[in-house]
């Protein structure tokens, strides 16, 4: 009997651990939506080089334009403009050192305007890469500074 008391009692406890491990994960979702979570994915129109929306967002959707928007790797911030890979948003590829309109994969770089988000303030030669709708803190705990 004692030992049918002890394996619910283990049970139990492991349950209590499952939840409250399930909720803090599920809260810390909910909390990095809602303060706008910085990322180094923009989103934006790839309708060929005849489309002139622009469409930049930090989330999927759709462009002015009606096609889907594109998930792009930001290889680099430039004053108001991000640099992207086109290659998706799985990519790692960095510039190419040898030709700067190039991804190192290969790829056509492509620049799209940022004003109006929210970059990574960290300086000259900074490396996070990251754009957020909102204002918060990057991830190397410098403030995002809103792009105009």
């Amino acid at each position: 009997m004692r030992k049918r008391w002890l394996s619910v009692f283990i049970v139990l406890l492991a349950l209590m651990f499952s939840c409250y491990a399930f909720a803090e994960k599920a809260g810390g979702k909910a909390k990095g939506k809602k303060r706008g979570a910085s990322s180094n994915i923009l989103y934006v129109c790839n309708c060929g080089p005849e489309c002139k929306c622009n469409t930049v967002s930090t989330k999927p959707g759709k462009c002015s334009c009606g096609e889907a928007l594109v998930p792009m790797h930001i290889l680099k911030i430039e004053k108001d403009e991000a640099l992207l890979c086109t290659c998706g948003k799985g990519c790692s590829c960095k510039l190419d050192p040898n030709d700067p309109s190039k991804c190192g994969c290969g790829k056509d770089v492509k620049r799209v305007s940022i004003k109006g988000l929210y970059a990574c303030a960290c300086g000259e030669g900074c490396t996070c890469n990251r754009v957020s709708d909102k204002p918060g803190k990057c991830r190397c705990g410098n403030e995002l500074k809103k792009v105009e």
